[in-house]
């Protein structure tokens, strides 16, 4: 098997720097964590909060800490440093090969979604952001590894694209069509095509800072070399 992760960002309209921030985690015991965070508000005190909260979640992560287990440790290093006055979303989607499941943590009012040959879910019960609350707990969900598997989450400025410009919601059903529609080896595909239809609701001029990750199980080739791989662009001016 392969695991594919597929990440697009993009900072609200006039904003120099994006709220969200997103990293990878190459786990110790084998296998790869995608984390996504939405600091509270927009622009550079966003961005800080988000980016502090992804860096330690990566650090615990490498250190061997659970899934659940980070996101509680993050909860409490925000919590005692900003005294309870900032929050954040946190949502850390993995592939843990040494259990052989996909694990989600999730600290988000947005959704997961998970698709693959057999079944679909979606995982939008209610939870708490991290950093306000001090008994926090994440909700936690973990399904076995299987080929064919997609794994979605996004920011709330996805989920609330187009309400300030139309009044209306991204269509929940539009966003799981480019789920539907695509395979594990489509994750950059599926990643910016979702980015791109919430920016095109609002005019390509995003009312929030947007961020989608997709992580897919990809069947692999039987005998070729194990590459790892990572791309990325980061836009400047």
């Amino acid at each position: 098997m392969e695991i594919k992760i597929g990440l697009a960002k993009t900072a609200k309209y006039a904003n120099e720097y994006c709220g969200d921030s997103c990293d990878l985690a190459e786990r110790p015991h084998g296998g790869i964590s995608a984390i996504i965070a939405d600091g509270q508000g927009n622009g550079l005190a966003a961005h800080h909060t988000s980016n502090w909260v992804v860096s330690k979640a990566v650090s615990l992560i490498n250190d061997g800490a659970r899934d659940g287990a980070v996101a509680r440790a993050v909860h409490d290093y925000l919590y005692a440093m900003k005294d309870r006055k900032v929050s954040c979303t946190l949502t850390v989607v993995s592939a843990d090969l040494e259990t052989e499941t996909v694990v989600i943590s999730r600290n988000s009012n947005c959704p997961t979604i998970v698709v693959t040959p057999d079944y679909e879910t979606v995982y939008d019960d209610e939870v708490e952001p991290i950093g306000v609350h001090r008994h926090m707990k994440p909700r936690m969900y973990e399904l076995p590894l299987t080929p064919g598997m997609l794994v979605v989450s996004y920011t709330d400025g996805i989920a609330h694209a187009g309400r300030k410009r139309s009044g209306r919601l991204a269509d929940f059903e539009k966003i799981m069509d480019y789920v539907r529609k695509n395979t594990a080896d489509d994750v950059d595909f599926i990643a910016r095509s979702i980015l791109e239809y919430a920016l095109a609701l609002d005019d390509n001029k995003a009312a929030d800072d947007m961020t989608v990750v997709v992580l897919g199980v990809a069947e692999g080739r039987e005998g070729a070399p194990k590459i790892e791989e990572l791309k990325a662009i980061y836009p400047v001016g």
